[in-house]
């Protein structure tokens, strides 16, 4: 078996060679243009053309993909860009979006049904809950279990949108900082050797600090309203026949944790057996962690009673808008990283030292707020990559030396993912779901308006305490 994969390393050696990597230090800012161009289109779009976003984001997506793939393969080979693209979607693009649809299709799956009242207390317990489950099962998968079940809790209340609105800063975003299952931006960075433990250890301090301050908060907040307003519409339920409190799609709890049990096994066991794909290196490990997961996903869909999808009207749209963004992302940052992992030498000096000191040491409150700020606006995922590599790239340093950085850099980009809608990719799935259940959410600015309130001052005392 070794000596095949010995032969398909050596039948793709020539390839390789033609595919490598321009210098980061000759590079243009100009190629960063196409990955801002697939960014702004993220955050403009929606708010100036949103009908025309919604029917057409996939081709402009693939219009800025192609904006970048021609001309570099122009102006150094279409070998090297066929590497390129090669690399952006077999090391990083495709484990990304399999772990993703595998943890919304799982827990799409389960369907918690029956009616609950949200008191203060309730929804508290509920926000608490949610945010515990976001490090196992995903941002994304604990909004989708318990969004629609806090929804119906609250749906004879007249105050709603704080409750929504928490709910993004707690479970779509701060509670899943602990693992790489939690958030895209901690999954990306396990993919480039990260430690599946280390965030645990170094990020639990911030996200228990950031959780409780919040929950305490949303608790002053929810018991005023439902003390002054809501209290006495406690009985006045618009949906008093629905089932008696149950859980439907069970057998998801387990290809849960098989989805965690497969994460897990892909970054213990080391096999030392690549394939080498147009100077990618394909770990075997992971190719057998990606097939198991898309196995995992099917045997959701074969599994599952249609009764419980059905009951949390489950649909592809959102995983589909991520999958198509996420690829024109993947592949248009490739030069942009490639130019900061070249230091000073490269055309983003500048950043290289806004983030460092006069000796070239890392500034870690800089990292924080840097990684935090353009993650509220671009996207976590990737806007974690990029700091990543400014940082140097280099995983066994990060975690060791440079630790503080890198858990900077790392908690920047999962907590203030929730400063605006566009910051983490359950903010707008969550969103949508409220809206179509008739909760009338805050605007752009609007939202933004709560998270400035709340999060920025809880991020700066964050950010003098930690780092």
């Amino acid at each position: 078996m070794r000596r095949f994969f010995a032969g398909v390393a050596a039948c793709t050696a020539a390839s390789a060679a033609s595919a490598a990597t321009p210098d980061g230090a000759t590079l243009s800012a100009a190629w960063g243009m196409p990955f801002a161009g697939v960014l702004l289109s993220i955050a403009v779009f929606p708010l100036v053309a949103p009908k025309f976003w919604h029917h057409h984001f996939g081709k402009i997506a693939a219009a800025w993909t192609i904006a970048f793939l021609a001309p570099f393969a122009f102006a150094f080979g279409s070998g090297t860009a066929g590497g390129v693209l090669v690399h952006a979607l077999l090391e990083e693009y495709v484990p990304f979006i399999i772990l993703l649809a595998a943890l919304y299709t799982v827990a799409g799956g389960i369907c918690v049904r029956g009616n609950l009242h949200g008191s203060a207390r309730l929804n508290t317990g509920l926000l608490a809950l949610g945010a515990a489950l976001a490090s196992i099962m995903g941002t994304t998968g604990a909004a989708m279990l318990l969004i629609r079940p806090l929804l119906r809790a609250n749906d004879n209340r007249k105050h709603v949108v704080h409750v929504v609105v928490f709910f993004i800063f707690l479970v779509a975003n701060a509670g899943g900082s602990l693992t790489p299952l939690g958030d895209p931006p901690l999954f990306l960075g396990f993919l480039n050797g990260v430690g599946f433990f280390w965030t645990t250890l170094h990020l639990a301090l911030p996200m228990i600090f950031v959780c409780v301050v919040l929950l305490a908060v949303f608790y002053a907040l929810d018991h005023h309203y439902w003390r002054t307003h809501d209290a006495k519409r406690a009985f006045l339920d618009p949906t008093p026949d629905t089932p008696p409190l149950g859980i439907d799609g069970k057998i998801n709890f387990a290809l849960l944790l098989a989805i965690v049990a497969l994460v897990l096994m892909s970054g213990i066991w080391k096999p030392g057996v690549a394939f080498d794909v147009f100077g990618t290196q394909v770990q075997l490990q992971n190719l057998v962690r990606d097939v198991l997961l898309a196995a995992v996903l099917l045997a959701s869909l074969v599994l599952t009673p249609k009764s419980a999808r059905a009951g949390n009207a489950f649909d592809w749209a959102p995983i589909a808008e991520v999958a198509k963004l996420f690829a024109a992302i993947f592949i248009t940052i490739a030069p942009v990283i490639t130019i900061l992992r070249a230091g000073e030498a490269g055309a983003f000096a500048r950043i290289v030292h806004a983030v460092s000191d006069a000796q070239g040491k890392p500034i870690d409150i800089a990292y924080f707020w840097a990684t935090g700020l353009l993650s509220s606006f671009l996207d976590n995922a990737p806007t974690y990559l990029v700091f990543f590599s400014l940082a140097g790239g280099d995983p066994q340093t990060l975690m060791t030396t440079d630790a503080t950085t890198l858990a900077a850099i790392s908690a920047g980009a999962v907590f203030m993912g929730a400063n605006t809608y566009i910051g983490n990719a359950p903010n707008f799935m969550v969103k949508a779901i409220a809206e179509s259940r008739g909760v009338r959410m805050p605007s752009f600015f609007g939202y933004m308006a709560w998270s400035g309130a709340v999060l920025l001052p809880l991020f700066a005392v964050m950010g003098w305490l930690f780092f």
